[in-house]
């Protein structure tokens, strides 16, 4: 269990970097919402972005894309309603994925922007 959670923190943290150094300000990192978490929310200046990171070594399958449920999206789009509410965000939001793909000591970042869009209730 502690070497699976340490993969995913350090997963979070290159993605973290990864949006830093494209220019996104980070908020918050595990941002939670009763047992609801977003891995990261930034800006990009004009925009909310709530990322989620996933991450696997390159003989895992499936893709890391395809490893956000239609309930993860939910449980994505309910927290980030929470945070644009707690911090009176006024912003458009979307909702990225950013997949850390390991091989070896190596690592490929793919960033999925507007990997989904919310469901209107």
């Amino acid at each position: 269990m502690a070497e699976s959670y340490e993969f995913g923190r350090r997963a979070e943290q290159l993605a973290a970097n990864y949006l830093l150094a494209k220019g996104y300000k980070i908020l918050h990192t595990n941002w939670r919402f009763f047992k609801k978490e977003i891995d990261i929310v930034c800006t990009n200046g004009t925009e909310l972005v709530i990322a989620e990171v996933k991450a696997r070594t390159c003989t895992v399958f499936p893709y890391p894309g395809e490893l956000v449920p239609l309930s993860k999206q939910r449980n994505l789009e309910d927290a980030a309603e929470a945070y644009i509410y707690r911090y009176n965000m006024d912003l458009p939001t979307r909702f990225d994925l950013i997949a850390i793909i390991f091989s070896g000591n190596q690592f490929e970042v793919e960033h999925i922007e507007n990997a989904w869009y919310p469901q209107v209730n």
